[in-house]
């Protein structure tokens, strides 16, 4: 039977010399190896002194983003879900109602959005696939956690925070 390739060599069987033996050689040439090694520069990086520099394509977690006048952009299309070859994204649309037009900039929203961090592949498919560019994806990565369930990001979670109407924060007695 004739070989694919031409990268098969025979196998040499004639014995060892008194010198292969002792693995002298082999052992010099190992230790030779291991001293190079002492002289480059180290790949380790001391974390929390120094930060690791990204490559411009890292793709971390997603978010969704607002238009200029503060609506949110999502239009719930759902593209982006089928897009996702994980099937991580889950989203449920729903209607405007009147009233609500400082909120959403389409007649249709995303009641619900979700995305299954422990599924996603980080691929960038979603962000993509968005029309709208209502989702993109940031260079910050994805927390760890004790549960499951603090892995599935909901809409709350990835909206950016409108800049006209800030948050405030109170505290529980």
């Amino acid at each position: 039977m004739q070989t694919l390739t031409n990268r098969a060599q025979p196998v040499d069987r004639r014995p060892m010399t008194f010198w292969e033996k002792l693995y002298l050689p082999a052992i010099a040439k190992g230790m030779g190896i291991t001293f190079s090694h002492i002289f480059k520069k180290k790949a380790t990086v001391s974390y929390p002194e120094e930060k690791r520099p990204f490559s411009p394509v890292f793709r971390g977690l997603h978010v969704l983003n607002r238009d200029e006048e503060g609506r949110e952009r999502c239009t719930a299309c759902g593209l982006c879900a089928v897009a996702c070859p994980a099937e991580a994204i889950t989203m449920e649309a729903a209607e405007r109602k009147t009233g609500e037009e400082h909120l959403y900039r389409e007649e249709k929203y995303a009641a619900r959005y979700e995305i299954n961090m422990l599924r996603c592949i980080f691929c960038g498919f979603c962000e993509e696939a968005c029309p709208k560019e209502a989702i993109y994806m940031t260079e910050t990565f994805a927390p760890s956690n004790f549960q499951r369930k603090g892995f599935i990001y909901g809409k709350d979670d990835l909206l950016i925070p409108d800049p006209k109407h800030p948050i405030t924060v109170t505290k529980k007695d």
